[in-house]
């Protein structure tokens, strides 16, 4: 009797359990159609002498996400602008010839989002000055990244008790060499031939930077902050050498007045003084008609009917084999599946491949590049390189027909790597197990983390790594019309600037998606008969709100991100640590100049 009052129970509590879950489903369902549906009716109509308001507060994707999850503040469950690099870009364009738009508001703190990405938005919006129409900005505090992107302002506001930082780049690295010692865990490391600047290994087995590594962040960093003291310079009429006083110095980090006084801001302003100035500029006597980017974004129709199409497919993050998310990384089979469609359609006649990855698993970047391969003996294929485009990421790039960088895009990194945890001192010794095996061959232990690598595997290893160093060489090569031994010379896994990289060969032309775009037109023959389309193809809003309601990870992930803020990269780092498989062709690290 108690044995079935026991089973009772736990049918019971289960069934409750289901119940209760599918209520929140339901409930989420429910907030996020509402949401959605109170956005759509705000977003149809943009009234005359409105504002295009832009709050850049988020880590920039490429494409607007198709994830409701990602578009939900878990706090407030409301909808947040999250829209993406592409109709960001395509909104300012919008704008400039819109006769309902009377200029453009930014109002800026920090944009947690890398250099490359800023400056196509930054680009865009000096192109849009030309119409005639205002920017103005306003900020309770600048960053450095929002201050890069406020400096092509007509007007910028800084709150009077707030403060403008300005105090260069700098690369911390964390080094674990230490932690490992003390676990009694050794990391096995086979790096490519003379791959010094492959700098992913060294906190295994360094506690600094190595001579080589700290050659390359120098010159990367001095590339990437010469470029933002540049574009800063240019708009607001200040020296570089002063601008490198002021942030040696840390003049404005703590004093809104020296902003002023050296004339990075225009004045010192509440913010209902910025609103009130906005009213004056838009003519208006009562509240300002704002449109955000997310609701102009939709007031826009795109009525060409044009056959011809120029497929942008997007290729961001890490570089993984097989099938997974793709909106949070690269995995092979998903975008191999995307660029064969994308081939095998007559309607494109010509794809233009947005690459903004670091890299990763070099057998899903050969994989990948195979479908790249066969796509551009039928039609064209441009690469236009966002933030990254190194290691795997350069690897599918290598052999396009033509391809763009930013001047800060992070490309290169030619090389190769593999990490293998010795784990048997921390297993033995500190927690006290012990392991013994049974083996039909000499080697089908091969890969066990409770034992070392024997020579002989070690050796394996390195043969599969001096073979994949010597491939990729080989692939950049023929594709770039250079010989090995060159690529060799400026490989090694060193990572560049699109700036530098333009010298070397690595990339054709200094230049945005835009400019892509332009050179695809051209390069397929299409004049003006032709539409942009973007692929993968989304999936419909209703098809996504079930699949994310089932998916816990889309919304675990969503929630982790706005919970860690810029900390996320670290928590998204160690999870990528257990997808790493094989060898990998992967950059060592990520810059944002926050």
């Amino acid at each position: 009797m108690k044995f079935s009052k026991v089973v009772l129970a736990a049918f019971l509590g289960t069934l409750i359990a289901l119940v209760i879950n599918f209520f929140i489903k339901v409930g989420v369902v429910s907030s996020m159609i509402s949401n959605l549906s109170k956005s759509e009716e705000t977003s149809t109509t943009v009234k005359p002498n409105s504002v295009l308001y832009m709050k850049l507060d988020y880590e920039i994707p490429d494409r607007t996400t198709d994830n409701p999850f990602g578009a939900i503040d878990f706090q407030s469950m409301e909808s947040k602008d999250a829209t993406g690099l592409n109709e960001i870009l395509r909104n300012i364009e919008n704008a400039k010839t819109d006769s309902k738009i009377k200029g453009i508001y930014l109002e800026l703190s920090s944009i947690p989002t890398s250099t490359a990405t800023l400056q196509e938005i930054r680009s865009k919006l000096l192109e849009f000055k030309e119409s005639g129409k205002f920017i103005v900005t306003y900020g309770e505090n600048y960053s450095q990244s929002a201050y890069y992107m406020a400096s092509i302002a007509d007007k910028i506001y800084l709150n009077p008790e707030g403060a403008l930082d300005l105090h260069g780049m700098a690369s911390q690295i964390m080094f674990y060499k230490h932690l490992l010692d003390k676990l009694d865990v050794k990391m096995q490391i086979v790096r490519g031939p003379n791959n010094k600047f492959k700098s992913a290994v060294e906190p295994y087995f360094l506690d600094k930077m190595s001579e080589a590594n700290r050659e390359q962040m120098d010159k990367l960093l001095g590339t990437v902050w010469g470029q933002i003291l540049t574009g800063i310079s240019q708009s607001r009429n200040i020296s570089v050498e002063q601008l490198n006083q002021i942030a040696d110095n840390l003049e404005t980090m703590f004093n809104a007045e020296k902003a002023k006084e050296y004339g990075l801001v225009d004045a010192l302003y509440y913010k209902d003084q910025v609103l009130d100035e906005l009213k004056g500029l838009t003519g208006s006597n009562k509240s300002i008609n704002a449109v955000t980017n997310a609701n102009y974004a939709k007031s826009y129709k795109d009525k060409n009917a044009s056959k011809n199409e120029v497929a942008i497919i997007y290729a961001s993050g890490q570089i993984f084999d097989g099938k997974g998310n793709e909106e949070e990384a690269i995995y092979s089979e998903n975008l191999s599946k995307t660029i064969r469609k994308a081939r095998e359609d007559e309607n494109v006649k010509v794809v233009v491949l947005r690459v903004n990855s670091p890299g990763g698993s070099a057998l899903a970047s050969a994989v990948i590049g195979r479908e790249l391969d066969l796509t551009k003996a039928v039609k064209p294929v441009i690469v236009s390189m966002g933030n990254y485009a190194a290691s795997g990421g350069y690897w599918i790039s290598a052999n396009a027909d033509y391809i763009f960088a930013d001047a800060t895009t992070l490309t290169g990194s030619i090389g190769v790597f593999g990490t293998f945890p010795n784990m048997q001192g921390f297993l033995n010794d500190k927690i006290g197990l012990t392991f013994d095996v049974a083996k039909t061959n000499e080697n089908s232990d091969f890969g066990s983390v409770a034992q070392p690598l024997t020579e002989f595997q070690y050796n394996k290893l390195q043969e599969m790594v001096v073979k994949t160093y010597e491939d990729f060489t080989k692939r950049v090569a023929n594709g770039r019309g250079l010989t090995q031994t060159y690529v060799d010379s400026i490989g090694q896994g060193r990572v560049w600037a699109g700036a530098d990289a333009i010298g070397l060969g690595l990339v054709d032309q200094l230049g945005d998606m835009e400019d892509a775009i332009a050179y695809a037109v051209e390069k397929a023959n299409l004049a003006n008969d032709y539409k942009v389309t973007e692929w993968p193809k989304q999936k419909d809003f209703f098809t996504r709100i079930m699949e994310s309601v089932n998916n816990s990870d889309d919304k675990l992930d969503a929630a982790m991100k706005q919970k860690l803020g810029v900390y996320y990269t670290y928590f998204q780092g160690l999870e990528n640590l257990q997808k790493n498989t094989g060898i990998q062709a992967r950059l060592p690290f990520d810059m944002v100049i926050e």
